[in-house]
């Protein structure tokens, strides 16, 4: 079904819903207009933005580009839309949500009302535990967002949105182009990361590009079980039998360029794991089964103590290194903030850690980041004492004082995952 009339859906009410959840702390565009400035005069900013949306007159900003560090070293280019731009694709992705929620496969996790990176971690260790996973495919599409090419994106949208002006909508914000340094510059390809529409179309691509297919092919092609588990255009396979899995592997780089697409060489991976995996290595002579990265977490061939196997999941060394890093950095800017102050903001950066890593089996790598934390906090105030001395005693009761224990946040994947599906 194609649904040939929905701009109407994009009401004043969807509107001022949208202003109001985004955040007062958003960067502002190339307008510089912040959340508060336009919140002053708010129902008649509404009013005239909603009356140029319906009739056509709305223009789209060029995004502001900014970029923010990787865990790698690099820069992440992000786009900054304009506030008004953020208020009507918030509304339009809420509206276009209704209809592509129908269609979207489940092991699509990311950017989805109701899903996050814990559901997809979930439905993949519960797949590696409960299916005959003995090989996994540890895929990612190289640069994929400024990839995208707008001809096809433009043929998936139709497929579903038979209303022109929608299409008109995000014509205009793909075409808007970006600003840096005080340049223009036009977007050929690509939706700039930063943009609230870009998470919905970045689905929408990868829906008919990587899912259908992916889903066809383990029905129609596998000779035996297959899991997929994607978040965004980060996404791992797991297959029963190696011929599988080579001949996925081939078949979805033949795929991929078709849309303008490859895999990334240097994070695409086919290694042997699963409940089988030690075994048949040890009588192969070869080591221990290597390792995969999945959303800030290195996945582990394990025995629980029982003997049982079990996917034991820690944090990346590389993102426990770049966030001690930036924590040490904030606690040099802090440095004559009062005691309370900064324990104050270094219990919110651990609560915080703990809420994503604290899984069942990741305590130790949690306690050691609580540990160096701690360490670059004693350091930081033997720097601004004139003594020049802060004891380990005194220390431990700073820590005990502020710093929360550490504890696990998150139950068995198997729980979680029976409850939510």
């Amino acid at each position: 079904m194609r649904f040939t009339a929905l701009l109407h859906h994009v009401t004043l009410g969807r509107l001022r819903g949208a202003y109001w959840a985004i955040s007062p702390k958003a960067a502002a565009g190339v307008d510089r207009v912040t959340w508060a400035d336009y919140g002053r005069d708010l129902e008649a900013n509404l009013r005239g933005l909603h009356e140029r949306v319906q009739s056509g007159r709305y223009r789209a900003t060029p995004s502001r580009r900014a970029y923010i560090p990787k865990a790698d070293g690099r820069q992440r280019p992000l786009g900054i839309a304009s506030l008004e731009d953020k208020v009507v694709q918030r509304a339009v992705v809420e509206v276009l949500n209704a209809i592509y929620e129908v269609d979207f496969r489940g092991f699509s996790y990311g950017f989805r009302p109701g899903r996050g990176p814990h559901d997809a971690l979930d439905a993949l260790t519960v797949g590696i535990q409960t299916r005959r996973v003995n090989w996994v495919l540890d895929a990612d599409i190289q640069n994929f967002f400024g990839q995208i090419d707008h001809a096809w994106l433009r043929t998936f949208v139709e497929h579903r949105i038979a209303d022109k002006r929608i299409w008109r909508l995000i014509g205009k914000w793909l075409a808007a182009g970006v600003v840096e340094d005080g340049q223009w510059s036009a977007c050929e390809e690509g939706s700039p990361q930063g943009a609230s529409i870009s998470p919905l179309l970045a689905n929408v691509y990868l829906h008919y590009v990587f899912d259908l297919w992916a889903d066809w092919w383990r029905r129609h092609r596998a000779n035996g079980d297959v899991i997929i588990v994607r978040f965004a255009d980060d996404y791992t396979v797991g297959f029963q039998y190696e011929e599988d899995a080579r001949r996925f592997l081939a078949e979805l780089v033949q795929r991929l360029a078709k849309f303008g697409l490859e895999l990334h060489p240097d994070k695409t991976r086919l290694i042997e794991f699963g409940r089988r995996a030690a075994t048949d290595r040890k009588r192969r002579g070869l080591g221990k089964p290597e390792t995969f990265d999945f959303l800030g977490f290195t996945h582990v061939c394990a025995r629980s103590r029982s003997g049982r196997f079990w996917v034991k999941r820690i944090t990346i060394k590389k993102r426990l290194r770049a966030k001690l890093a930036e924590v040490k950095d904030q606690l040099r800017r802090r440095r004559h903030d009062s005691l309370p102050a900064q324990g104050r903001w270094l219990a919110q950066v651990l609560q915080g850690h703990m809420a994503y890593y604290a899984v069942p089996g990741n305590c130790d790598a949690v306690s050691a980041f609580r540990y160096e934390m701690t360490l670059h906090w004693r350091r930081s105030l033997r720097r601004r004492s004139q003594r020049g001395r802060v004891s380990w005693e005194r220390m431990g009761r700073y820590a005990t004082r502020w710093l929360p224990p550490v504890r696990v946040m998150h139950p068995y994947p198997s729980v979680r995952l029976v409850v939510r599906t």
